[in-house]
């Protein structure tokens, strides 16, 4: 299998994981970067190119497919121009900011006959798929009630310079909210695991602790067609030190059994009145910029490029596709509605 030749939009701390998961293994090698004021300097790191813009880095014939990792808005305009150059695409989640702009994509996508991924790394990450394993192979039952939470400080990663340095889209309204950039990888770990689809969500949205137009916290029902039942409890404020184990946590509760799982930690599962420990992740390191390169953080992200190259190739990738995309930037866009509305937002009509 030929390697296959990435090039890199975005700059900033996800722009040099891509670089740098691409770099890593056999498939793929990283031809060049563009977009941010990062660009030239994460070029000159890697000994790659760097381009002035967009236009020029699809347009390259020695440029085979795209990582997008820019401002969410921005997502949209530049998976077009990738399609209509002919590259295959891996983009950040959110996916888009609206389903007209998802639809598009993915028309231009199939129009051209290429892959269109979604960066869902959290599919990569052993803690998260032994979990869709045992759910999958009944360990537990049927699944009835998730308690989902994804709650952090994020003026501990505006201090970081290596987190991005300049935090200016956090704030501008094309963003949209703190649940745009955070909620997709909760809404697909969810549908990954049951394989089900959302039927309608309850919210309840608020900013507090800082100047921001857009969302910063949530609370959330959300109801699957699968008649599992979760909450989601989303904050990206919570004041320091937070509470222990509870940035990234779900607790699934089945007909036979409990499911304890911190994707950082520990994962524990009940069955016939016992818990036991059948995982625990090795420190991400996604903490601090200076230890984010190294495993075992980066092998969800390699893994995660190995299967965009394996969709590329034909094979089944496991990552997320422009569907599973789709449906996290439906569900943020419901619970967004809903707490506007102050009443539940169907999503799923005929269930």
């Amino acid at each position: 299998m030929n390697e296959i030749r990435i090039g890199v939009i975005g700059s900033g701390f996800m722009g040099r994981t891509h670089v740098d998961a691409a770099s890593k293994i056999e498939s793929t090698i990283p031809v060049a970067v563009t977009s941010g004021r990062r660009a030239k300097k994460l070029a000159a790191d890697y000994g790659i190119d760097h381009e002035p813009d967009v236009k020029a880095l699809v347009q390259r014939d020695d440029i085979d497919a795209v990582v997008i990792s820019t401002p969410h808005w921005l997502h949209y305009e530049e998976v077009m121009l990738a399609a209509n150059a002919g590259k295959h695409v891996l983009v950040e989640k959110p996916m888009a900011t609206s389903l007209e702009h998802c639809d598009q994509m993915i028309t231009a996508c199939k129009d051209h006959g290429l892959t269109l991924s979604v960066g869902y790394h959290q599919r990569f990450r052993e803690s998260n798929y032994t979990t869709r394993n045992l759910i999958q192979a009944g360990e537990i039952g049927h699944i009835r009630c998730i308690q989902m939470s994804a709650l952090f400080d994020i003026t501990a990663l505006r201090s970081d310079p290596g987190f991005g340095g300049n935090w200016d889209w956090w704030t501008n309204p094309l963003a949209m909210a703190h649940l745009m950039n955070s909620a997709p990888h909760n809404i697909d770990l969810l549908r990954w695991w049951l394989g089900s689809d959302l039927v309608n969500v309850s919210a309840q949205c608020g900013t507090y602790r800082e100047d921001n137009p857009n969302e910063n916290t949530t609370m959330a029902l959300l109801k699957f067609d699968s008649d599992a039942t979760s909450t989601y409890w989303s904050s990206s404020v919570l004041p320091s030190p937070g509470f222990p184990d509870e940035e990234f946590r779900f607790r699934i509760m089945g007909d036979s059994g409990i499911i304890d799982l911190n994707p950082y930690g520990q994962l524990n599962i009940s069955r016939a009145g016992k818990m036991e420990t059948v995982f625990e992740q090795p420190k991400v390191g996604h903490e601090e910029a200076d230890s984010a390169f190294a495993m075992p953080r980066m092998q969800a992200y390699c893994d995660q490029i190995q299967g965009f190259v394996n969709s590329i190739n034909g094979s089944p990738g496991g990552e997320g596709t422009a569907e599973d995309g789709r449906a996290g930037v439906e569900a943020v866009l419901a619970m967004l509605q809903s707490s506007r509305n102050q009443q539940t937002t169907t999503i799923k009509k005929d269930a």
